[in-house]
């Protein structure tokens, strides 16, 4: 279906801009090439051991998406699915991630060549961070005392020690580097190289890579499980997800989703897989013992980004061009709400409460 485009950049801008279109040959990829997650029943004998008390909840805080064109982030509270706060980032911002504390959040700028830090207790930016061009995917490490930016333009990885907000390593990796996650080790991180199509499997210990694996055509997006076994890697324009075992660094099998898979997310009990259809409208539920897709989600126009809440109830989606964000019940899977937010949003975090 015909849906216009949200509206250009201003002129002056230079490099890459994140506007995705359903044109192919609008893509990111070309901008970037022009410059660059019951209680047992009690016994009723005397003897009987009592149950123990059930965990509490995972508290789930606020989802942080990236507005693109509006430079700027939206801040949605989770408990009512409406935007509190608006916080304005850098130019052309692309991604986010949230510490495990859920204290700060990191947000990539495309063409200022930096990351901002947001403080979410107050949302502000207390600080921003020189990297290398055309910043694109961030993840944080389970510690919360690195973040691992991919640069575009480069081809490297900027390592941000948290406590001073400064790089500390620069790591060569392959071409167009896009999407990057940390296992739950802390000990590997795993960028999907565009270009190259392969990922980058970098030692968190020495700042090498120390593996690279071929995937499918134009990898963009990586997530890894829980359980830091497997991760999983979408493909945009073989239109399927690898999954990698961990443990070999190989590929294991290859799942066939919708048209131009960007975003993923695996569910806190590493059963699921939520997978973004950019061309598609619509989201891929992957069973991952079974590595095949069990549910397909309608959503909303141009959908890039997904991210689990920490109790793995909610799914939220960023659609680009309908500027809005999907929230999936995971129990169902189908959509309960739709939040309006900024112009093309792009990438989305949901902090856990602090």
């Amino acid at each position: 279906m015909a849906v216009s485009s949200p509206t250009p950049p201003v002129p002056d801008q230079t490099g890459p801009f994140v506007h995705v279109s359903k044109n192919r040959s609008d893509n990111v990829s070309n901008n970037r090439s022009d410059s660059v997650s019951s209680a047992r029943t009690r016994l009723s004998e005397p003897t009987a051991v009592p149950s123990p008390t059930p965990p509490p909840p995972v508290q789930t805080g606020d989802a942080y998406v990236i507005n693109s064109l509006s430079d700027n982030v939206s801040v949605i509270d989770t408990t009512t699915n409406t935007v509190i706060t608006t916080i304005p980032v850098g130019d052309n911002p692309c991604e986010v991630a949230v510490t495990p504390d859920g204290t700060r959040a990191y947000v990539t700028n495309i063409n200022s060549d930096n990351v901002s830090v947001i403080d979410t207790a107050t949302n502000t930016v207390i600080a921003t961070i020189p990297v290398g061009d055309n910043p694109w995917g961030v993840a944080v490490n389970p510690a919360g005392t690195r973040a691992y930016v991919t640069n575009l333009v480069p081809g490297n990885v900027s390592v941000i020690d948290t406590a001073t907000n400064t790089v500390i390593a620069t790591i060569p990796v392959g071409d167009n580097p896009e999407g990057v996650a940390v296992n739950p080790a802390g000990t590997r991180a795993y960028v999907a190289n565009a270009d190259s199509h392969d990922v980058s499997v970098i030692d968190t210990a020495t700042n090498t890579v120390i593996a690279t694996i071929p995937v499918g055509v134009e990898p963009v997006g990586v997530a890894v499980n829980p359980a830091g076994t497997r991760a999983y890697v979408t493909n945009l324009n073989s239109h399927d997800v690898s999954v990698i075992d961990t443990a070999t660094n190989s590929v294991i099998a290859t799942i066939p989703v919708g048209t131009n898979p960007r975003g993923v997310a695996v569910t806190p009990d590493g059963t699921r897989a939520y997978v973004t259809n950019q061309n598609s409208d619509n989201v891929s539920v992957i069973n991952t013992a079974t590595n095949t897709v069990i549910a397909t989600i309608p959503v909303g126009d141009t959908p890039l980004d997904v991210a689990v809440t920490p109790d793995g109830t909610r799914a939220y989606v960023t659609n680009a061009n309908s500027d809005n964000v999907s929230v999936i019940n995971t129990a169902t899977n189908t959509v309960t709400a739709t939040i309006p937010v900024g112009d093309n949003p792009f990438g989305v975090a949901i902090a856990p409460t602090p």
